[in-house]
């Protein structure tokens, strides 16, 4: 309302207090915007005219009963919300300057304040405000009001309290509403103390929790304060970001922050802080932290090119960055070189801190794209300045922070293109390189510390194997130097302790191996003891990596050996260390035999009184001694001194004499004397294989020593196992004894007396006993000691069975008899009596828990009765391999209820037991063996995630599965079991693709039971082999098998093949057992398994005719398929090895059915696209077919005569063929008509269209010319023929020396098809499975080498089919330029399948083949249209724009492209959108000042002006008809086309739009004119 007509309503009130009743409302009112905004004119205009204090009353009245009330109802959501409070605002600000009372502000503020800072807690309470309107009565407040510094302190401590909590478009309101109102009302005095009070909460809190959302606050605030902070004003008060240490650590956190938000406002803000420096001309340097030297910014005017360059080029980096794409970053990683120079240059100066450096790096191993993560951590590891010592130790601590973590990414690890499978990965190199370089290049007194604190983070988190593996490496290439003491090994032993417990055991072992060798170099042995020492090596498993016998075994003898006597002494060893030397000087006892010896003394003195039950110690010390006793005596034999072995071992033999004798030996020592006989016997035993056993002086001494107290163990054991043991915690104790006696049976069963002593008196013994506990009667309340000793009999007794399953007792004997007496346990002969199958143990019912040890025992009693059950079918396992089964049904449905009773892990004697079974019931109960075999089967699925059983109970079920026996049935026999097995190879197939080596396990089963490796060609049985016939699919598969697997598997099976090759070298490689889990496995046993099969054999024969059959119809599906057939797909790896299959068995087909069956085959499959690599295998397959079948040589010529249509480019595999006339010519009958036919075949298509055709028929044609033989026979009869080749070969040799052609001539000679391979004398496995894959380009993993074949396999010697190439001529070569391939289809399917499709209209560069040519006579040369249409674009300035409108002229065929300077040309960014256009496109330099004249000379040649641009005038694209002769005057990106140039312009087009934006982009815009011009002439000038 006007203040006009308030003055009227004023004149025609006498009394103004009426009118200010009347628009006043009730509290509980809501009024309309306009009766606010009328009060609110008003007071205004009463307070201009009134002062009294009456009116001062009201006015607070409205405040408190109108606009307070009101404000409580008024949501910012609410529909009309905000033009209500926007009047309420007003009313409010009107009373609060109209009133003088100073109160009047203090109250308000105290009831708006608490809303700011009170969190959401879900009460919505009706008195409360809400947020944004709190938020902006405050501000309405603050602006009301003169200076008030209590009201602004408080207003500003609840503003920042609620900074920390609330959200961020909340305190973005905050900062634009209260702290702009309050800065703004401010003199500069105030205005720098309010800056700087929010300056020191913000970076206070920042430096207190620096978490990314902190740092995302904290950087949004000051990003919008920037203004003021960056201010030219000048105070003592005011903040100075340039000077704050606080605020550039907040900048660099945000730089590297993940929101891309939050790092835009950090480099913005460091930008501005850059920019503020150079305008001030200061020197500045950050000095606001006492506890540190390091300056992070600093500006000098003197150096202020060189900082201002610096920091340019630091903003550019970080801006691309952004990108994420790593072919837009490449480029400026050249950025970072001159960053990383200069702050390595100036690293003493301090100019440039290394930390911005590390942000870079940082963003870099944070990015999303892991090509850009790669790229970065390549580029650091290849630092040339970490040469430095200052600059390495600034690195150090991102070193073993940021770097270390990125390192853990297991897709790093990826071996480069370039790089052999059995190649250690670029990184790995890399890795290896840049510790060496990092570690010697920091301050030798800084070394230690910092490999200290890099070893502690590689054991405080899991890493995955490959990572590790490198890392490891990379730590054992140190150069040796005393580092680490006691708290180093720690640190590695955290490392083996905490972060490899499910690695790949290959890889684990592996990195155990450079763990230790990285320790022994890097120990300081003045700061370890032998406790330390020997502590350590307890963590690396002897199954693993550190066994006897190694390279890394010898290395630690040598490096204890080298050591003896440097070693810190603990508390425990008397002497000082001068005395300690002295020893060693005079020959006494070496320092390390003492400590052992001292040791083990110890570790067997065991208090009298100590307690007779509880559980066994901890077998870790056990571990540790018989290491230490091993490593000891080593040392020894080095020296070639005394073996000390006897009086080492002195306590241990006293102990173990007196096992048999004295009964009061306290249990504990016992239990220590047999875990440390039993270590020492497993230890002893893993050796290398090149060192034999007669040489071991250690292990001869050993077990001699031993054998003199076995007796006395043995008679210990006995009488334990037969009845003593009857405590909960005894069954553990068993555990132990049985491990002991299978170890004194494996060592000394050569042993003539102790072997005589075994087999006739102590085993009858101990299965008498055992049985006698059986034969006791049953209790009535299980007790402890009763379940105790039968679970521990029945573990004897499987021990025992095992042992003879294994052949380790002899047969006959009293032991194999005895061992047979328990037939009469599991069944007995009594009518009345039951089978003993599946009985369980009773969980006793009462019982005292001794310690907390049989307490956890008595909890897990169901692992106790699953073990009972798993030795139950240890022992009928060996009974019906031995004896047989009676009731073999029944005893097969216990067996199937054993799978649902025990646990996963425990069922491979079930499957034993089943697999010797299960033949003897399929004929009478086929339904039980079906639920017998798919009930195993879900035990094996249920353990594929569990690989430490999983490959035992594989193997197990395959053996049940696909028993020999079970294999023979036939469909018609028993259709239901076959289909069952059928289906579990389908399912079998379906696991292999997800896990590596589940095929392997199969297809080694069954090419050994069709035809075992040690069987000659032929020799087993029909019956059995024929069982290969009925399943026939596995082998085929196995023929094609390898699928292309996911990169981290791929990555793992590289690795891994990394580490084999390594050898002996790497200790992992002979302490693992190596395990048959290559991909590639499957191929190589079924290509063996045929290369054994007899050609004169029916049946073998017959296998091979119809697995030929298979390959070839899958071949042909997959030429008939939709499916995309790139290069190194699975369609073409297929394909590939298909043919590679086919050619393996071609010199084993019977001719008949190679004629009938495989050449119209071969001959199809060369018309149909392929890859290179398998046009090839069908070229070499047709041309040794014809060698073999010189007879069917009209099918060669056949093929030339199909439909021109058909054939396209495939009459190239063809005339291949011809190229290799040489080996066939000498086979053939009438040798001068083949040869003719040759020649006038070649001849016909030298004359094709098609360039590829006519290079494959002019080489045929000049190889069959070549041969002088053939040419001699026929002289007389050629006539014209001679001149009519010589004329061609000669045009052709001409014309092959200008241009493309010329390279592509002598490529096709030199290619190695053509040239040095040799179908015949070349057939040998080397060159079908590895040379012609290499030499074809096909992916590496795809190669099948040599080794391969020589260590999976028994591979069988043949004379037709060597292994090895006899010649190394074809080994030699390299992959050519020239990969021949079908032209047609193919190429347009397979070179785009992964790429968006481009034309390109040139692959290699013109300007280096005809540099003479200009634009118009090379797109001349190519026969390219061009059009009357010029494009001027000087008026545009951006390379990208530039770039893509001379891609789009050239493909149109404009006549030139008009630019203001040539130099854009040469621009990285114009040449990555023009692709090679600007070589076929005129192109002309016109500069914006000479547009006028230029146009105006255009206009004289008969041009029409056309100006792209929106005017009052312009014509619609749609209506427009471009004259031929046009020329399109493009205007600048951002001011379009010039006054004085639209004068000259004939008539201004614009395009139709219906968009908001109202605005495209230049070359978009261009791009429709120029294809409207060329679809209004495209008609004309093609007919012309």
């Amino acid at each position: 309302m006007s203040n006009f007509l308030i003055n009227t309503l004023l004149s025609r009130y006498p009394d103004p207090e009426d009118l200010f009743s009347t628009l006043c409302w009730p509290s509980t009112a809501r009024p309309d915007a306009e009766k606010i905004e009328a009060l609110t004119v008003l007071i205004r205009e009463l307070s201009n005219k009134s002062r009294e204090e009456r009116f001062n009353c009201k006015v607070q009245s409205v405040i408190w009963n109108q606009c307070m009330p009101l404000l409580q109802t008024i949501s910012s959501a609410d529909d009309g919300g905000k033009d209500l409070l926007s009047a309420v605002c007003g009313l409010f600000a009107a009373c609060v300057s109209t009133c003088q009372t100073p109160d009047v502000p203090e109250k308000v503020s105290r009831v708006l304040l608490p809303v700011l800072t009170a969190k959401d807690d879900g009460n919505h309470e009706a008195s409360r405000f809400d947020m944004d309107v709190a938020i902006e009565v405050t501000a309405v407040l603050l602006s009301s009001i003169s200076y008030d510094r209590d009201i602004i302190s408080r207003t500003l401590f609840c503003t920042l309290c609620c900074a920390k909590d609330l959200s961020d478009s909340i305190i973005s309101k905050i900062i634009v509403r209260i702290w702009f109102t309050i800065l703004k009302s401010c003199d500069k005095d105030t205005e720098s103390e309010v800056l700087h009070q929010i300056w020191d909460d913000l970076l206070s809190w920042h430096q207190r929790d620096q978490t990314e959302s902190v740092s995302a606050r904290v950087l949004l605030c000051l990003t919008a304060l920037s203004d003021h902070l960056y201010s030219s004003e000048t105070s003592q008060t005011r903040p100075d970001p340039r000077r704050s240490q606080r605020f550039l650590r907040a900048i660099q956190a945000g730089l590297t922050h993940k929101d891309s938000v939050t790092r835009k406002r950090a480099l913005y803000l460091l930008t501005r802080c850059v920019a503020l420096a150079e305008i001030k001309k200061e020197d500045v340097f950050t000095s606001e932290e006492p506890d540190t030297d390091e300056i992070l910014f600093r500006w000098t005017p003197e150096k202020k090119q060189l900082l201002r360059e610096f920091w340019e080029d630091y903003a550019l980096v970080l801006e691309t960055l952004e990108e994420n794409q790593i072919h837009v970053i490449r480029p400026v990683l050249n950025r970072i070189d001159v960053l990383v120079e200069t702050t390595a240059t100036d690293i003493q100066g301090g100019l440039f801190s290394p930390s911005w450096l590390l942000c870079v790096y940082q963003r870099m191993f944070h990015s999303e794209n892991k090509a850009v993560m790669k790229e970065g951590v390549n580029h650091l590891l290849e630092l040339e300045a970490l040469h430095r010592p200052a600059f390495a130790l600034a690195f150090s601590q991102f070193v073993v922070g940021p770097l270390m973590d990125v390192l853990a990414e297991s897709s790093l690890y990826h071996r480069a293109p370039q790089q052999n499978i059995r190649e250690c990965p670029e990184l790995g190199v890399k890795l290896q390189m840049f510790m060496v370089k990092f570690f010697n290049s920091l301050p030798e007194g800084n070394r230690g510390s910092v490999l200290l604190q890099l070893v502690q983070r590689l054991g405080s988190r899991p890493w995955c194997a490959v990572p590790l593996l490198f890392l490891s490496q990379a730590l054992s290439c140190l150069t040796p130097c005393p580092l680490l003491g006691s708290d180093g090994l720690l640190a590695f032993r955290e490392v083996l302790r905490c972060t490899m417990i499910t690695h790949q055991v290959l890889l684990r072992g592996a990195s155990q191996c450079f763990l230790l060798h990285a320790a022994l170099c890097l120990a300081d042995v003045s700061a370890v003891s032998l406790d330390d020492i020997f502590g350590f090596l307890v963590h690396f498993r002897a199954d693993e990596s550190l066994c006897r016998g190694t390279a890394l075994w010898k290395e630690l003898c040598n490096w204890l050996q080298a050591n003896e006597g440097c070693f810190r002494l603990t508390d425990g060893d008397s002497g000082s260390s001068e005395e300690f030397h002295t020893e060693t000087s005079n020959g006494d006892e070496a320092p390390v035999f003492s400590y052992v010896q001292k040791r083990l003394r110890t570790f067997l003195t065991v208090p009298a009184t100590s307690d007779q039950t509880g559980s066994l110690p901890d077998p870790g010390e056990a571990e540790l001694l018989a290491r230490a006793v091993l490593l000891t005596a080593d040392l020894q034999r080095n020296r070639s001194e005394e073996l000390g072995l006897e009086l080492l071992l002195q306590p241990l033999l006293d102990v173990l004499r007196r096992l048999s004798t004295n009964v009061y030996l306290a249990l504990r020592k016992t239990d220590r004397s047999l875990q440390l006989l039993l270590r020492l016997l497993q230890l002893h035993r893993r050796r290398s294989d090149t060192e034999k056993e007669k040489e071991d002086v250690v292990a001869v001494t050993l077990k001699t020593l031993m054998l003199s107290v076995v007796e006395s163990v043995q008679e210990f054991l006995l009488r334990r196992l037969s009845g003593e043991l009857r405590e909960l915690c005894d069954v553990e104790r068993s555990d132990l004894y049985l491990s002991v006696l299978r170890e004194l049976v494996l060592t000394y069963s050569t042993v003539s007396w102790y072997g005589s002593n075994l087999q006739k008196n102590y085993i009858p013994k101990l299965i008498t006993n055992c049985l006698r506990i059986f034969s006791e009667p049953s209790e009535e309340d299980a007790s402890v000691s009763g379940q105790v000793r039968r679970a521990v009999s029945m573990a004897t007794l499987a021990l025992l069975c095992d042992m003879a399953n294994r052949g380790i007792l002899n047969s006959p004997s009293e032991a194999l008899g005895s061992l047979h007496s328990i037939a009469d346990y599991f069944y007995p002969s009594s009518p009345s009596s039951s089978q003993h199958l599946n009985r369980t143990l009773l969980k006793p019912t009462t019982v005292t828990v001794s310690d907390s040890v049989d307490g956890l025992m008595l909890k897990n009693w169901g692992r106790i009765v699953a073990q009972f059950i798993r030795d139950q079918w240890t022992c009928l396992c060996f009974l019906e391999k031995s004896a047989g089964t009676l009731r073999a049904p029944e005893v097969l449905r216990a067996a199937v209820d054993a799978l649902a009773l025990l646990p996963g892990h425990l069922v491979l004697p079930v499957l034993d037991f089943m697999s010797s079974v299960l033949p003897q019931v399929v004929q009478c109960d086929e339904s039980l063996c079906i639920e017998a075999i798919c009930a195993s089967w879900k035990v094996v699925q249920a353990l594929s995630t569990n690989p430490h059983d999983f490959w035992s109970t594989l193997q197990g079920f395959v053996r049940l599965a696909f028993h020999q026996r079970l294999l023979q049935l036939t469909e018609e026999q028993n259709p239901r079991i076959t289909a069952c097995i059928q289906q579990i190879v389908s399912k079998i197939m379906e696991l292999a693709q997800i896990r590596s080596g589940v095929f392997n396990v199969l297809i080694q089963h069954c090419c050994e039971t069709w035809l075992p490796s040690g069987t000659a060609e032929g020799v087993q049985s029909d019956a059995v082999f024929s069982a290969a016939l009925f399943y026939l699919d596995i082998l085929t598969e196995a023929c094609v098998y390898g699928p292309v697997f996911r990169r981290d598997q791929r990555l793992v099976q590289e690795v891994q093949s990394y580490v084999e090759q390594l050898g002996d070298s790497c200790a992992a490689n002979t302490a693992v057992n190596s395990d048959n889990r290559d991909d590639q496995f499957p191929r190589v046993c079924a290509l063996a398994f045929l290369c054994r099969l007899n050609p004169s054999n029916q049946l073998h024969q017959r296998l091979m005719e119809e697995l030929v059959r298979r390959l070839l119809k899958k071949d042909a599906e997959i030429s008939k398929s939709k499916v995309r057939y790139y290069s190194n797909s699975i369609q073409h790896r297929v394909k590939n090895r298909v043919w590679q299959t086919l050619l393996l068995l071609l010199h084993k087909l019977r001719p008949e059915f190679v004629s009938e069956s495989v050449l119209s085959h071969v001959c199809e499959a060369g018309f149909c696209s392929n890859q290179a690599s398998v046009k090839y295998l069908i070229e070499w397959t047709l041309i040794l077919v014809l060698h073999q079948n010189p007879s069917h040589i009209q099918n060669l010529w056949n093929c030339f005569s199909v439909d021109h249509e058909k054939t396209k480019t495939s009459i190239c595999t063809f005339l291949s063929v011809l190229v290799h006339l040489n080996v066939l010519l000498p086979v053939l009958q009438d040798k001068e008509v083949q040869w003719k036919r040759a020649v006038e075949v070649s001849l016909q298509w030298c004359f094709s269209h098609n360039f590829s055709i006519r290079l494959y028929a002019l080489l045929a044609l000049k190889r069959v010319w070549e041969l002088e033989d053939a040419r001699v026979l026929s002289e007389e009869n050629q006539g014209g023929l001679t001149t009519v080749v010589h004329a061609c070969l000669q045009q052709a040799e001409a014309l092959q020396n200008t241009g493309n052609a010329m390279k592509n001539w002598s490529r096709i000679q030199d290619h190695f098809f053509f040239n040095a391979f040799n179908p015949i004398t070349d057939y040998s496995v080397e060159t079908i499975f590895q040379i012609f894959p290499r030499l074809s380009e096909l992916a590496e993993d795809e190669w099948l080498p040599l080794w391969k074949f020589e260590s999976f396999v028994d591979f069988p010697m043949c004379a037709a089919l060597p292994l090895k190439n006899p010649v190394t001529d074809l080994c030699e070569l390299q992959p050519g330029d020239w990969i021949q391939q079908d032209k047609g289809d193919l190429e347009q399917e397979e070179r785009w399948a992964e790429v968006q499709k481009k034309i390109t209209p040139w692959k290699l560069s013109v300007q280096e083949q005809e540099p003479e040519l200009m634009a118009q006579q090379r797109a001349a040369r190519l026969g390219k249209l061009t059009s009357n249409l010029m494009v001027v674009a000087s008026l545009i300035d951006k390379p990208t724009n530039l770039g893509g409108l001379c891609r789009t002229c050239e493909i149109f065929g404009a006549k030139a492209l008009v630019l203001d300077s040539l130099r854009h040309v040469s621009d990285k960014q114009f040449q990555a959108l023009s692709v090679s256009s600007e070589l076929w496109l005129p192109m002309l330099e016109v500069k914006p000042a000479e547009l006028s004249d230029f146009l105006q000379l255009k206009k004289r040649e008969g041009y029409w002006v056309i100006g792209v641009e929106q005017t009052s005038n312009s014509q619609s694209l749609q209506d427009y008809m471009f004259p031929e002769r046009s020329l399109l005057l493009l205007g600048n990106e951002r001011e379009g086309i010039p006054a004085n140039l639209l004068q000259l312009v004939d008539v201004c087009v614009e395009i139709p739009q219906h968009g908001v934006t109202r605005s495209l982009n230049v070359h978009v815009s261009a791009a429709l004119l120029v294809w409207e011009y060329t679809r209004q002439h495209l008609g004309r000038n093609t007919g012309s």
